[in-house]
């Protein structure tokens, strides 16, 4: 079983050859708006249109918590949008929005995807930026969920 690669760059362009899926956690409420979503809306704009309207249409879809929604945005890319975190952060917040279980789950679903497509992942350390959430405690997620599974993992660090 190798590890996770690390590497500095931009998730939304994913360093490898083949099928890639992004993947990224986002939040229960169907907001959009901060946070890694922005690099990815910046790149295309069809997984926020989709995550969007399966939020809208939650009453007959299977959006919450755990849930993942794939969406082809180059023929050999897609994005995951991963629902791993309750509500958002307010300044009356008490407590983080992550959710490790849902995360967790819907790493499962990714993993199917992936192996499916034959496909990469390739993401920030999600869950650890806005969500709040401990890499410490997502990583092992990650390893369980993916790289055990033999699907080769990028985790992109943006910046110096």
């Amino acid at each position: 079983m190798k590890g996770i690669t690390y590497v500095r760059g931009d998730a939304t362009a994913p360093q490898a050859k083949g099928v890639k899926i992004v993947a990224h956690v986002c939040n229960d409420l169907g907001g959009w708006g901060k946070g890694f979503v922005l690099a990815v809306s910046r790149r295309w704009s069809e997984p926020e249109a989709a995550y969007r309207r399966w939020h809208r249409e939650r009453a007959g879809n299977d959006f919450g918590l755990g849930a993942a929604q794939f969406v082809r945005v180059e023929p050999y890319v897609w994005v995951a949008n991963l629902i791993g975190q309750r509500g958002i952060r307010t300044g009356r917040s008490s407590g983080v929005p992550v959710r490790y279980e849902a995360i967790d789950a819907a790493l499962g679903l990714l993993a199917d995807r992936a192996a499916e497509l034959g496909a990469s992942v390739h993401m920030p350390r999600i869950g650890c930026g806005l969500a709040g959430g401990s890499w410490a405690r997502v990583e092992p997620l990650v390893l369980r969920r993916l790289v055990a599974r033999g699907i080769p993992v990028t985790v992109y660090d943006f910046g110096a």
